[in-house]
Formats: C-alpha cells, sequence, structure tokens
C-alpha cells in the first residue's frame, strides 16, 4: 500500500559501545547517583536559552536531510508519532520550543534529535520496541537532549563559536546519514577539531543528562519509567548479539551496564500517579512499520508482531493491511469497519479504511469515508490527505481549496506542497500552482530551484494580474532568500 505522507552517524566519530563492564551493587549505584546529581549540569528551559540561529539551522539542516535520506511517508503513523510528543512535551523541559518530527525509511534502531526542535525516527525503532512505553522511552530520551541544548553546549569554546561548530557538525552528521560514512565524519571532526577534547568529556555526561530528564518526563506523563530500563537492556543485548555492528541508536547513545544500572536505579525511586495504556494502538502502527519493513514478505510482519503478545485486534488490523496490498479490497475493508466499531475512539482505522478505498482507486469511497472522519475530527491530517487526492482524481478544483487550507495549517508538510502543486495545475490556477512547487523544492533542500519556481509564479501572476498572488510570493521570496542563507553554513 502506499503510505502518505539510516542515521548511522557516531557521535563526531569518538564514541564507541563499551559494555564490559559488570552490574554495579545497589549500595554503589546509589553512591554513583548522589554523586552524579551533583556533577550533572543545572537543567534548564530551552524556552530561555535557545537562540534563533540554532532554530534556523536545524530548519536547514531539515531541509538538506529531506533532500538525501529517505523519508517513510506513513501519515497515520506520523500523527500518532506527533501525537506521542505532544503527549510527553508538557513534562520534557522543552519549554516553548515546538518539537518537529520527520520519519525515517531505515530498518534499523535508530532515533536522533537535532537543535531547533527536530526529532528523527527510524521505521526500525517501532519494529523494536516492544511496547509504548519503550518506544516513549527512546523519545522521552531525545527530548532530553534537545531541551538542555546539548549540541550547542557541546563545545566549551567562547559563544561566538559555538554555533559555527554546530553547523559544521550538523553537516558532517548529515553526509553520514546520506551514505558519506567516513567523510560525512571527517567533515564533523575537522569542523570541531578544536572541542574534541571537551566533546570527549561531555558525551557520557549529556547521555546521564538526557537519561535523568527523559525518566522523569516519562513518569509525569504517565508511562512506568522502567520501559527505559527495558529498552536499554534490549538494546543491550541486541549490541552483544551483533558483536562488531551494534544497532545504530548505540553508535551515538552507548549503553554500558554501569549506565543501565544507574538508570534502573533512577527509575526505582520515580512514581507514576496516572498511568496510560494505548498498547492496542501502538500495536497497530508497530504493524505498519513492520509491515513496510517486510513489504516483501508481509508474513515476516505478523510472525514478528505477534513474537511480542500484542493485542489480538492489532494482529487482525496488519492482517487487513496485508488482504489490501493482495487486493482483497472487501474483506479488508469489512475487518477494518468491524475494528472501527469495536474501537470508535481510534481515528486509525476508519482513516485506514479510506486508504485502503483510495489504494484500490474506489475514489468516491474514500473521499465519503473521510468526509465522515472528518466531520468529527477536522483537522485530522491523514484523512485530510487522503481526501485530498481522491478529490483530485474527481473534482480538481475542491481538491485545490481543500489543499490551500492543509498548508496553511501545515506549512512543514512537503507532500501537501507536491498535492497542492498537482490540484493547481489540473483546475487552472497556474501561478498558485508554481508556488505550491516552490515551497515543495525549498522543503525538500532544493532552494535554489524554489526561487526560480517563484520567478516563474511571478510571472504568471503578473500575466493574470492577481496582486494577492504577486503579495504572497513577494513574502515567500524574502523567506526563501534566508533559507539559503542558512543553507549555505552546510
Amino acid at each position: 500500500m502506499r503510505r502518505f505522507g539510516c542515521f548511522t552517524t557516531r557521535w563526531l566519530g569518538i564514541i564507541t559501545l563499551t559494555a564490559s563492564s559488570v552490574f554495579a551493587s545497589d549500595a554503589s549505584v546509589a553512591q554513583r547517583l548522589t554523586q552524579n546529581d551533583t556533577q550533572l549540569p543545572t537543567l534548564r528551559s530551552s524556552s530561555d536559552v535557545v537562540s534563533n540561529e540554532e532554530i534556523r539551522l536545524g530548519q536547514a539542516w531539515l531541509r538538506q536531510f529531506r533532500a538525501q535520506v529517505p523519508q517513510w511517508q506513513d501519515a497515520i503513523s506520523h500523527y500518532y508519532l506527533d501525537g506521542l510528543i505532544a503527549r510527553l512535551a508538557p513534562y520534557s523541559q522543552l519549554g516553548g520550543l515546538k518539537a518537529q518530527t520527520i520519519m525515517v525509511d531505515s530498518p534499523s534502531l535508530n532515533a536522533f534529535a537535532v537543535p531547533g526542535g527536530i526529532i528523527g525516527v527510524n521505521a526500525g525503532l517501532f519494529a523494536f520496541a516492544a511496547d509504548e512505553g519503550a518506544f516513549a522511552s527512546v523519545l522521552a530520551h531525545e527530548m532530553g537532549h534537545l531541551s538542555q541544548r546539548h549540541y550547542a553546549r557541546g563545545s566549551a569554546r567562547a559563544e561566538q563559536n559555538q554555533l559555527p561548530a554546530m553547523a559544521g557538525m550538523l553537516a558532517g552528521l548529515l553526509l553520514a546519514a546520506s551514505g558519506a560514512g567516513d567523510a560525512g565524519m571527517a567533515a564533523a571532526m575537522s569542523s570541531q577539531a578544536a572541542v574534541m577534547q571537551d566533546q570527549l568529556a561531555y558525551s557520557r555526561r549529556f547521555e546521564e543528562e538526557a537519561d535523568r530528564v527523559g525518566l522523569q518526563t516519562l513518569a509525569d506523563a504517565g508511562y512506568d519509567p522502567e520501559a527505559m530500563v527495558r529498552m536499554f537492556r534490549d538494546m543491550l543485548n541486541m549490541a552483544r548479539l551483533q558483536g562488531s555492528t551494534p544497532p545504530e541508536f548505540l553508535l551515538t547513545h552507548p549503553i554500558t551496564d554501569n549506565r543501565l544500572s544507574d538508570t534502573q536505579a533512577r527509575a526505582a525511586r520515580l512514581e507514576v500517579s496516572h498511568r496510560r495504556d494505548n498498547s492496542l494502538l501502538y500495536d497497530m502502527m508497530r504493524g505498519r512499520a513492520l509491515l513496510h519493513i517486510h513489504a516483501n514478505n508481509p508474513q515476516d510482519a505478523v510472525t514478528r508482531l505477534k513474537e511480542e503478545d500484542p493485542d489480538p485486534d492489532a494482529v487482525r488490523y496488519l492482517e487487513a493491511l496485508i488482504m489490501a496490498e493482495n487486493g482483497q479490497t472487501d474483506q479488508a475493508l469489512q475487518a477494518m469497519d468491524r475494528l472501527a466499531r469495536q474501537h470508535p475512539d481510534f481515528t486509525a482505522l476508519p482513516a485506514s479504511a479510506a486508504e485502503v478505498a483510495f489504494e484500490a482507486r474506489r475514489y468516491d469511497d474514500a473521499i465519503s469515508r473521510s468526509q465522515q472522519l472528518l466531520r468529527l475530527i477536522p483537522n485530522y491530517l491523514p484523512a485530510q490527505l487522503i481526501m485530498a487526492e481522491a478529490q483530485l482524481q474527481r473534482d480538481p478544483q475542491a481538491a485545490f481549496a481543500q489543499l490551500r487550507d492543509i498548508t496553511t495549517q501545515h506549512p512543514e508538510t512537503p507532500y501537501a506542497f507536491d498535492l497542492l502543486a498537482d490540484a493547481a495545475g489540473r483546475s487552472g490556477h497556474n501561478g498558485w500552482g508554481h508556488l505550491a512547487r516552490a515551497e515543495y523544492l525549498q522543503l525538500t533542500g532544493r532552494v535554489d530551484r524554489g526561487i526560480q519556481q517563484l520567478d516563474i509564479a511571478r510571472d504568471t501572476a503578473e500575466q493574470q494580474g492577481d496582486d494577492n498572488l504577486l503579495g504572497r510570493i513577494a513574502q515567500r521570496r524574502e523567506a526563501f532568500m534566508d533559507y539559503r542563507e542558512a543553507l549555505d553554513k552546510f
């Protein structure tokens, strides 16, 4: 089924996995926790210290990332991810910094955070994390890195040198993520040659700090902090089995037995006042990720999902998705509809049914199902996108109007601008189509081509006498030039 909608770096190439230490006694762990609590930097709110330049660099990095690294385009799973981030955010010390997510098309276990509030998740994280608590623990840890500004604080040099160093490091990480490997590491390392030794000293403290903030975030958000302990233990076991090729996450977040013991001791000291249980919805999203990863052999996705004793309805959901991919549209829709009646609060179920109808080219059914869902939840993005693309096949003018609204609400969604450009072209709004294409290009790191499209849009608007469009183009040209200046740092 088409889904609407790999980060393989070492931390400056200088952190390696070490897992040879033995578990410490409870007394020694408690002593070490007391010492670490005094040694860790004072926790701070990012809303007070994150600069506009950091956000600007992060946004430029994200555009380059989109241009070079394949994304997992699945609006339903992405909406779930954003919802989980939103649930954790009030407890994460992010303050006023709004997190922005990207999903990477990679089966490898990994997640990452980038200055400016960007959180990336590989499809492989869904596949590895057995439950929502374990998955949320990784997100909470990454949010800890963001809230404590670990990229910017990674340099002990003068303040004026921190942002150039951060830009150089991000450039190296981007190169490595796009397959440049050692070349990316060399770029990152050369840009921070003067602060390498300082980075060595900080890396362990940063991980401890992110663990500390992440555990508290989990507990305050209603998740058992022991979930982070389970996740770390599973990762450590996986690393030992894989030997010289540990999970990608461990290359940037090394886990030792001592760190695991510290995390376990901290988790035991935390209380959860209002526990959450959203296992079914997570199991369904995990099923989507497994099916994407095992697209060539869908039964492997079912086998892997069943290994973790999921909710039976999650298995039925995954089997319905497989029916749809096998052309059994009626059976798939019947199964989806039964599940939706049993779980009326899960918007992912009727949205999945609308998606199945669309993929089967039952456009009227897809529109009807999307409309029904949007009457209940007007701004539910997965249903909006499914309906818009279905409308594109039936009524391009209606699709154009809807996509104008969607892109206004979600200005960082490249896929929506891609659809808008198509809808504008089909409905005779050529100037707006060129503007939408320009937005898509700049969001995916091709700002120079986007500026060229803006020029074409301006010429078209002048010919049509569209002053409203001309004003919008002038506004966006100024923003595009700023994007290009930020991209030049990479």
